[in-house]
C-alpha cells in the first residue's frame, strides 16, 4: 500500500516515487519505496477525504546495485492514494500517509525470471528539514539496499510486519522490526 518503492539514494523533504525503497526506497530508476526523484505529475483529483492518486512508476536497475543482476520493476496493481497529514511551515510535507494495493513485478533482464511483489503496505511518514524520513510501516514494502547502506544486506527487499524505517539524508537505511520478516527479491529471479 506503500505507494513508492524505497531506494538506497538519499530522500528529500518533497513527496517522492520509486526511482528510489521498495521501501524500494540504490540507482533503482523508481518504500513497500521513496527515492532519488520528484514524482510524475498526479492530477490533483482527491475523494472528500484528502486523499490522492501516488502512482509507482516502472523503473530499471543496472547490475551489482543491490542485485547481481540488472532488472526492470513494473507496478501490475497500483491503487495506491498519499495523504499530507501535516506540513512545515514553509509549507512542504512533514507528515504524510500511504495506503493502498501495489504489487510490482520484477524481472531479471539476463534471463527473463519475473517476480510478483505484494508490497501493499500502509506507512506514516515523517520528513525531516535534513531530507531524511522516518517510515512507520505495517505490511510490506520494497526496499532497494547497496552494500554498506544499510542495516541490513545488499538487496532489493519486502519488508513486511510492523516495523520502522529510518532514512537518513545520506541516503542509509536503517529497519528496526518489532514483528515481521525480510524477503530478497534478488534470490526468486537469480
Amino acid at each position: 500500500m506503500v505507494s513508492a518503492v524505497l531506494q538506497a539514494a538519499p530522500m528529500r523533504r518533497t513527496l517522492m516515487t520509486a526511482a528510489t525503497a521498495v521501501v524500494l526506497l540504490t540507482g533503482v530508476a523508481s518504500p513497500a519505496v521513496a527515492g532519488d526523484s520528484p514524482s510524475p505529475a498526479v492530477p490533483a483529483v482527491s475523494d472528500s477525504t484528502g486523499w490522492v492518486p501516488a502512482p509507482t512508476p516502472p523503473f530499471s536497475q543496472e547490475a551489482g546495485l543491490t542485485c547481481d543482476f540488472a532488472f526492470r520493476a513494473e507496478p501490475v496493481v497500483d491503487e495506491v492514494v498519499t495523504k499530507v497529514l501535516r506540513r512545515y511551515p514553509d509549507g512542504a510535507i512533514r507528515w504524510d500517509a500511504y495506503k493502498g494495493a501495489l504489487v510490482v513485478r520484477v524481472t531479471n533482464s539476463g534471463n527473463g525470471r519475473s517476480y510478483d511483489a505484494d508490497v501493499s503496505g500502509s506507512a506514516v511518514v515523517e520528513h525531516a528539514p535534513d531530507g531524511g524520513a522516518i517510515w512507520n510501516v505495517v505490511g510490506p514494502v520494497l526496499l532497494g539496499v547497496r552494500a554498506g547502506g544499510g542495516n541490513i544486506p545488499r538487496g532489493l527487499w519486502v519488508i513486511d510486519g510492523v516495523y520502522r524505517l529510518q532514512i537518513s539524508a545520506s541516503g542509509y537505511r536503517t529497519v528496526t522490526m518489532v514483528h515481521g520478516r525480510r524477503d530478497n527479491v534478488c534470490d526468486h529471479l537469480g
